[in-house]
């Protein structure tokens, strides 16, 4: 299940900020082999919209490209309207994804340190403390330890 999964720092590969510290593996409903990440918290510190709102020929899902608020470079793409397919189907309601050769994921840590951090473990949001972590180095060593 999605409560299964690691959680995960994302980081810009072409810059290394922070992007988001609540990221998850992801597979697309869309059937793509592309490799992803996904967050359920919008990274709003950390990405901006680029470019006008596109669809995808696999379904009928509204998105738009976010990039990196430090370097510009396009990281992945928001669905600002998912389609009534995707909403149907087995998904981990997250609408913030990243693609892989745009961000690289690194495993958190749970309190202990020794085990890694589970979806299940999180708060349901942690937006408040998200956003105070983005762009804070001092706090993104912790995470990325």
């Amino acid at each position: 299940t999605f409560k299964d999964r690691c959680v995960s720092v994302l980081c810009c590969r072409f810059c290394d900020q922070v992007l988001s510290i609540r990221g998850m593996r992801a597979q697309l409903l869309a059937g793509t082999d592309q490799e992803m990440f996904s967050t359920d918290i919008p990274p709003t510190k950390a990405v901006d919209f680029v470019g006008s709102c596109y669809f995808l020929e696999a379904c009928k899902c509204k998105l738009k490209n976010i990039a990196c608020l430090k370097c510009g470079n396009e990281v992945g793409y928001h669905v600002v309207a998912p389609c009534q397919h995707c909403l149907l189907s087995c998904n981990n309601g997250h609408f913030w994804m990243f693609q892989s050769k745009s961000v690289c994921g690194t495993a958190r840590s749970d309190a202990s340190g020794t085990n890694m951090l589970l979806w299940r473990d999180l708060p349901d949001t942690d937006e408040e403390h998200e956003e105070l972590f983005i762009g804070r180095e001092e706090d993104q060593e912790q995470y990325l330890r």
